[in-house]
Formats: C-alpha cells, structure tokens, sequence
C-alpha cells in the first residue's frame, strides 16, 4: 500500500541541480557557501525543498560524497605497477578542482563543523582505499599495509592542503618502492 504525500528524497532532477550548484559554490567559496538560502538563491530550487533535504553544510557535503564515488580501476595484477598508477591517479585528483577542491573545503569545514570531520576521514579513506585494496592483494598484513598507505600519500595530502604546492610524485614512488621492498 502506498502512502500518499511528499517522497522521502528529492527527484533525480532536482537533487542533480542542487548538488551541481552545491559543488561550484564549494569550490568557488568553501563548505560555508551551502547553506539552504544560498543553494535556494542559485538554483530556484524552493527554499522548503532545500531545507527539507539538506539543511546544513554537513548534508549537503555528505550528499556530494555520496554521489561522487571514486569507483574501482582496474588493476594490471602487479602490485608495483598498480601502486605507482594509484600514486599518479591520486597526484591528478589532488591537483584537480573537483578532488583537491572537495578535500580543502572539507579540512576547512570541519574547523566550523567537527562534524565535518567525519566526512573528511571518510572521503580520504575512499581515496586511499585502492591503495589499501592492492597492499591487501600483495599479501601485506594489515598493520604494514596502513603504515605503507601512511608513508605513501601522507606527504601528497600534505603538499596538497597545507603547503599548496605541487604533489611530489617522485618521492610517492619511491615510497612505493621502499614499501614492497619491505614485504
């Protein structure tokens, strides 16, 4: 039996308009930007519609998450050659605005937000998690697995958000080296 009465999510349509908006003002102003009267403001999107499905900066930052998933890549088998594909892949996404830009806005956010904090930790889990998958495969048990993901991407993210400087590719591969060489 159905109930009639408003859905419990927003259209397709709807959701892909406010989202989409959503990630320009992220990447133009920062996770303060998305707040209902200003989604409402840039996209006519009714100002209830908004509130109702994502009333805060944590929402609309989880429903952005939600509905960008890094998805799996295909791996050539072998762990060096997969783990070096993975450090360029990750070096492109820092440098690019949707990655780069989604992960600056979320360390930002989460100073206003812990809550954002969350989400932070859940999107570069996401983003190491090819990392963690092919270490897995390698054999490494868990605990050097994370040690090596650590000393793999931790100085990419850093040049990434806190130096804003180029990632340093280089010194990732070597990285991945050191950490199959130690397996």
């Amino acid at each position: 039996m159905s109930r009639p009465g408003r859905p419990a999510g927003p259209t397709d349509e709807t959701a892909e308009v406010v989202l989409t908006a959503a990630l320009d003002l992220l990447l133009r102003e920062g996770a303060g930007a998305l707040t209902p009267q200003r989604l409402h403001a840039a996209t006519g999107v009714s100002r209830s519609t908004v509130y109702r499905h994502w009333p805060t900066p944590y929402a609309v930052l989880a429903a952005l998450i939600e509905v960008a998933p890094l998805g799996p890549r295909e791996r050539a088998g072998d762990p060096a050659a997969d783990l070096h594909a993975e450090v360029d892949l990750l070096c492109d996404r820092l440098r690019d605005k949707p990655v780069g830009g989604m992960l600056q806005a979320l360390v930002a956010g989460a100073a206003l937000d812990p809550a954002i904090g969350d989400l932070r930790r859940r999107y570069i889990a996401d983003l190491l998690a090819p990392f963690h998958a092919v270490l897995r495969d390698a054999g490494l048990a868990p605990g050097h697995a994370d040690d090596a993901v650590a000393a793999i991407a931790a100085p990419l993210l850093v040049d990434a958000l806190l130096l804003d400087r180029p990632t340093a590719r280089d010194r990732a591969h070597r990285a991945v080296d050191l950490a199959l060489a130690a397996r």
